[in-house]
């Protein structure tokens, strides 16, 4: 029996995708500093690396961890990826409709807030 792939398929699909290229981000990052130790040739470094390496993996490893650690927590307080968040926000034509609802139902909310105070009870 033939199964066909309906439009529900494909999108889990991608997600499924979208979610594992961050692991394969971190693997490639891995793979591009054993690269660049070993473009440097005779260095004192690559050599540890070499001759070394069951010392050397796991140090890089945690170097890794705690160089990501420190990153993420400096992005986290200079606010980048939320910046970056918002500006996609404003682009996407979806959400912006979204925001523009959202700001007037906050108007039209106050205006029944301030009526209210006012004696006010026309809607």
């Amino acid at each position: 029996m033939k199964q066909r792939f309906n439009k529900q398929t494909l999108i889990r699909w991608k997600v499924y995708i979208d979610r594992s290229k961050m692991y394969i981000g971190y693997i490639q990052f891995l793979l591009i500093i054993f690269v660049f130790i070993n473009s440097l040739e005779d260095n004192p470094v690559s050599q540890f690396v070499v001759n070394r390496p069951l010392l050397a993996v796991p140090l890089i490893l945690t170097l890794f961890v705690v160089c990501s650690l420190i990153l993420g927590y400096l992005d986290s307080k200079l606010g980048f990826r939320e910046e970056e968040i918002r500006n996609h926000a404003h682009s996407n034509p979806v959400l912006r409709k979204i925001q523009l609802s959202i700001d007037e139902l906050s108007v039209k909310v106050d205006k029944i807030d301030k009526d209210r105070g006012n004696g006010n009870n026309e809607l």
